[in-house]
């Protein structure tokens, strides 16, 4: 007797993979372009740098998240704008900082819900740094990494 296999369970579990990488990829793509903006209003030389290492972060996660888009469905991901980034500053502040708390949820869910480990390590590591992102946006947003 052959062990039974649910194909079509592997399947549904797999769209729901790409359509949460494809969101994923959105959501990069949309901080990168965000962090661009938020990098040349910054107030401090300390906070653009700062500013413009998040981005790279959220650029290598779009990176890894498109990768594994292209892996499991042979084609490349057209990421999409997925919110639009305020102009001022202190609001791109607080919109940055809600959305990489939110962010981090999602990450650690899709984490949970593969069984391919590095798409488990992918996700867990760009959790974490979406937890740290968020801290940082924190920082500048309560004025302590203001200069005296």
């Amino acid at each position: 007797m052959y062990p039974y296999y649910d194909y079509r369970m592997q399947y549904r579990q797999n769209e729901k993979l790409v359509r949460d990488l494809q969101r994923a990829i959105n959501g990069e793509y949309s901080a990168v372009q965000c962090y661009e903006r938020l990098a040349i209003l910054a107030k401090s030389a300390q906070e653009k740098k700062q500013i413009q290492e998040i981005r790279q972060d959220e650029a290598r996660h779009l990176r890894e998240f498109s990768q594994f888009y292209r892996q499991l469905t042979g084609r490349q991901p057209t990421p999409k704008l997925s919110e639009e980034c305020p102009e001022n500053y202190r609001r791109g502040l607080e919109f940055a900082f809600r959305d990489e708390q939110e962010t981090v949820d999602f990450y650690l869910d899709i984490a949970e819900e593969s069984q391919d480990p590095a798409i488990q390590r992918a996700f867990r590591r760009a959790a974490a740094d979406e937890q740290q992102h968020a801290v940082w946006f924190l920082y500048y947003l309560t004025g302590q990494g203001r200069q005296s």
